[in-house]
């Protein structure tokens, strides 16, 4: 994707999909994940037990909650959560794709008929990053930051349309899922930034269990959600977006490669 620096200018080996659309999600009391939390979270000292009490409610770029603006501390905030959801796009319940996530980051898609996220209170260190000039809703795309040991789970329940490898911004491989999601058919639910998918056209997927991809994809570039980062090195990113596929999606100012 990249109106202005994300997916636009990627090149697709593998057409990239069109973003995202979501299902009600599992509440958390619900029969337990594929894996089992505690045994693919390693424990880790500097892990906080709940997410901080800021909730991004507006559209403009929020202030940070002390400690994370500014340099980073060396210690890194982390929430350790069981895939609990962090927004709505509509009827589209999206739940973190990570057990550890250290922040979401909400910014301006590159698509015409991507819808604008809803933070909930449970979204981890949730933060509206500044505008990018590619004349969407300032919150049409999510950037959630995770551990990049762990695996990413389904952001919500449906069926995958679309799965592969494709080329960002001309030169790099990375990994997509798009999924479309049962609380809304014909809408599509994108997941960019994933390493080694493990799914295919047509499977169903359940929102917190299904396993889409070992991990994300380390990128080689700092984005602008690194600019947060709570410790270094910055963790990778997973990129989600969920897209109106009907709408027309205006061509991105100086075309692709």
């Amino acid at each position: 994707m990249a109106r202005g620096g994300q997916g636009r200018a990627m090149s697709t080996a593998a057409p990239v999909p069109h973003l995202m659309s979501a299902v009600p999600m599992p509440s958390a009391a619900s029969s337990g994940p594929a894996t089992p939390p505690p045994t693919s979270v390693p424990p880790v000292p500097e892990t906080v037990s709940s997410p901080p009490a800021v909730l991004d409610t507006g559209t403009a770029p929020l202030p940070l909650p002390a400690p994370a603006a500014g340099a980073p501390t060396g210690e890194r905030r982390v929430t350790e959560q069981a895939w609990t959801p962090f927004a709505t796009v509509g009827a589209v319940v999206l739940a973190h794709p990570s057990a550890r996530v250290e922040r979401v980051g909400f910014h301006q898609s590159n698509h015409d008929g991507a819808g604008s996220f809803e933070p909930l209170p449970g979204a981890v260190a949730p933060v509206t990053l500044a505008l990018r000039d590619r004349g969407t809703g300032a919150r049409t795309a999510a950037d959630i930051v995770v551990d990049p040991d762990l695996e990413i789970r389904a952001p919500v329940t449906g069926t995958v349309l679309r799965a592969g490898t494709y080329v960002l911004y001309c030169q790099y491989s990375d990994d997509f899922v798009v999924i479309e999601p049962d609380a809304h058919p014909g809408w599509e639910v994108k997941l960019l930034h994933i390493d080694g998918e493990v799914v295919s056209a047509g499977e169903q997927v359940v929102a917190g269990e299904s396993v889409l991809a070992a991990g994300p994809t380390p990128l080689p570039f700092e984005s602008q959600v690194d600019e947060l980062r709570t410790a270094e090195p910055a963790w990778p990113h997973v990129h989600l977006e969920v897209v109106d596929p009907s709408v027309p999606d205006r061509p991105s100012p100086g075309g692709g490669c």
